[in-house]
C-alpha cells in the first residue's frame, strides 16, 4: 500500500523537576543549599531515511512521545536530560502545522532532520534560590511541559523524470519496459492507483530515477479522478515525460488536457523540462502522423520496444542539461 499523507501527535518530554537538598559533611557548618537542575525533556525529531518509500508505517502509531527528564539530585548534579524520539520519514516529506497549515520543513536529503516537538525545560534546583536574605531555601522548580502539536506529513515523490498520461497511455508498460519497477499492467483504465519507482539504467555511468504518476483525466486539477492526490508527485521531477496513445482519436488533443490539467494545478509545471512521446504505434490503426505545436514527438512502442533506446537518450540529455543549469 502507498500511504503519502497522514497526521501524527507529537509530545515532547517534560522536563525533570528541581531538587531540594542542603549540604551535609563533617566540620562544614550551614553547608547551604545544593539542589541541582532537572534534566531538559527528549526532543521530537523528524529524520529522512533513504529506504522508506512510503507514509505506511504511521497508519499503524501516529503518536508520539520523547522521553522526560530526569530530576535533579543533591550537590548540585543536574538530572539527565529526556531521549529526544527520532522519527524516521521518507525523502521528499513535507511537514506541516496541521492547525495553521504552515510549512515547518521539506525534507529531501538523507540524513537531514527537524525537530517538530521540543522538550520542556528542567526545573531548577534549590541552589538556584540562595540568595542573601535566604540562604536556606526550600523552593525548587517545577520541570516545564514538552511542546505538544499535531503536524501533517505529505509525500511527494523524488524523481528524475515524471511520467504522465490519461488512463490507459501505457505508463506501467513503459516503466516496466525501461526500469527494474515491475508495476501492475492491464488493458483497462486506472490500472495504477499508487505511483511507482524505477532505476533506469543509461551506461556503467548514467542513470536515473523515472516514476509512474497515475492517469490523470479532464479536471484532475478539481479532484476528478486519480489526478488530485497524485498530482503533488510531479512538482519533485526534473523532467516531464508526456505519454501519448496512437491508438486514441484524437492524441493532440490528449497532449493539450494533460497541458492544461497541470497548468490549472500549478503553473510552474508548465515550465518544467519535457519529453513527449507517441506510444503505440505497433497497434493497427495508430496515428504515426501527429504533429504538435511544440514539435514533433517521438514514435515508440513499449510493448515491442521500439524506439526506446532514442527515448533514454533523450531523457538522459534533457536530465544533463537541467542539470547544467541547475549549477550554473
Amino acid at each position: 500500500m502507498f500511504v503519502d499523507h497522514v497526521k501524527i501527535e507529537v509530545e515532547g518530554g517534560r522536563g525533570g523537576d528541581g531538587c531540594v537538598s542542603f549540604r551535609r559533611e563533617k566540620y562544614v557548618p550551614r553547608g547551604g543549599p545544593d539542589g541541582g537542575n532537572g534534566g531538559k525533556g527528549g526532543d521530537v525529531i523528524l529524520a529522512v531515511n533513504p529506504h522508506m518509500r512510503t507514509l505506511l508505517d504511521f497508519r499503524y502509531r501516529s503518536s508520539f512521545r520523547a522521553a522526560r527528564g530526569r530530576p535533579g539530585k543533591g550537590k548540585n548534579m543536574t538530572g539527565a536530560g529526556g531521549d529526544d524520539c527520532v522519527i524516521n520519514v521518507p525523502p521528499g516529506t513535507v511537514v506541516r502545522d496541521a492547525a495553521s497549515g504552515e510549512i515547518i520543513s521539506d525534507l529531501t536529503d538523507p540524513g537531514q532532520t527537524v525537530v517538530v516537538a521540543r522538550g520542556g525545560r528542567g526545573g531548577r534546583g534549590n541552589a538556584r534560590f540562595a540568595t542573601a536574605t535566604d540562604r536556606s531555601p526550600r523552593r525548587f522548580g517545577k520541570g516545564g511541559e514538552g511542546e505538544v502539536r499535531t503536524v501533517s506529513l505529505e509525500l511527494k515523490l523524488i524523481a528524475d523524470v515524471g511520467v504522465i498520461g490519461l488512463p490507459n497511455a501505457g505508463k506501467s508498460t513503459l516503466l516496466a519496459a525501461l526500469s527494474d519497477a515491475r508495476p501492475r499492467v492491464a488493458d483497462y483504465p486506472f490500472t495504477t492507483l499508487d505511483p511507482h519507482l524505477g532505476l533506469v539504467r543509461g551506461d556503467e555511468l548514467s542513470t536515473f530515477v523515472m516514476a509512474d504518476i497515475p492517469g490523470l483525466i479532464e479536471g484532475a486539477h478539481k479532484g476528478k479522478g486519480l489526478g488530485l492526490r497524485f498530482l503533488r508527485h510531479v512538482e519533485r521531477t526534473r523532467v516531464l515525460l508526456y505519454l501519448l496513445d496512437a491508438s486514441r482519436p484524437d492524441p493532440e488533443g490528449d497532449f493539450r488536457t494533460l497541458r492544461d490539467e497541470l497548468g490549472a494545478y500549478q503553473p510552474s509545471l508548465l515550465a518544467k523540462k519535457k519529453v513527449v512521446c507517441l506510444n503505440k504505434i505497433d497497434l493497427p490503426g495508430a496515428d504515426r502522423s501527429v504533429e504538435l505545436e511544440d514539435g514533433e514527438p517521438m514514435r515508440i512502442s513499449a510493448l515491442t520496444g521500439s524506439g526506446l533506446a532514442d527515448l533514454k537518450r533523450a531523457l538522459l540529455r534533457e536530465l544533463d542539461e537541467d542539470g547544467r543549469q541547475g549549477h550554473e
